[in-house]
């Protein structure tokens, strides 16, 4: 775990996801996108909890050398509990956990035992009530607005009604607790995902598969600024 903040809490974050990233030029990638991005998003995938398989904590302690960004980790993994502290080691600011796998409690205490910022994450299929007694004691919420897995997929816009009852809760208890959004996030979504109360937005391809990745984000940035005010 490194000494980088996350910022102010509900402030509003762009968070580059690298799973969209060349991985062959990975470094390169997450400095090119920096003036614009506030995060580096890490998606973990175990090849159980969801089918795919990306990366793990090497890859995360070599990207930690050539980035100062919060390393936003997101653990899409059946037993998390085995990888957390390797994670913390290698670089990572804050994990994420699915409320699917359960042991919710459990693994909460452990990575704040580890000094990590504490996500909490739910499935497009999972219910607000699932998350919602756990919402005092995270401090970051990610709803997934794609069935975890592979990156390119469209958004499902329904998530949004999880999003705006996470953002009235947080408002009316004054919760410290970033709401994040992560799939399908583009130009088009932005703005949706921000008006319905999302303050970290998580984007792969619409960074980092386009021609000019930094001004990409530029305009996700701006468009989420608009939406905001």
């Amino acid at each position: 775990m490194s000494d980088i903040s996350a910022g102010p809490v509900g402030q509003l974050r762009l968070a580059p996801s690298i799973l969209a990233a060349d991985f062959g030029y990975l470094a390169a990638e997450v400095r090119a996108v920096d003036a614009e991005t506030d995060w580096v998003h890490v998606d973990v995938m175990d090849g159980h909890f969801v089918p795919n398989v990306s990366i793990g904590p090497p890859v995360v302690s070599s990207l930690r050398l050539h980035s100062k960004k919060f390393f936003d980790v997101h653990l899409m993994m059946t037993q998390p509990e085995h990888y957390l502290s390797s994670f913390a080691k290698a670089g990572a600011d804050g994990c994420t956990v699915h409320v699917e796998i359960g042991r919710t409690a459990e693994l909460i205490a452990q990575a704040r035992s580890l000094g990590l910022r504490v996500g909490l994450a739910a499935n497009p299929d999972t219910p607000f009530s699932a998350v919602e007694k756990f919402m005092a004691d995270i401090d970051l919420l990610l709803f997934m607005t794609v069935f975890p897995g592979f990156g390119g997929q469209a958004f499902i816009g329904d998530v949004m009604d999880k999003v705006r009852q996470a953002r009235e809760l947080v408002n009316a208890k004054g919760l410290l607790l970033d709401i994040e959004v992560d799939g399908g996030i583009n130009e088009d979504t932005v703005p949706i995902a921000v008006a319905a109360g999302a303050n970290v937005l998580v984007a792969g391809s619409a960074i980092f598969s386009q021609a000019d990745p930094l001004a990409a984000a530029s305009q996700l940035r701006y468009l989420a600024v608009n939406a905001q005010s």
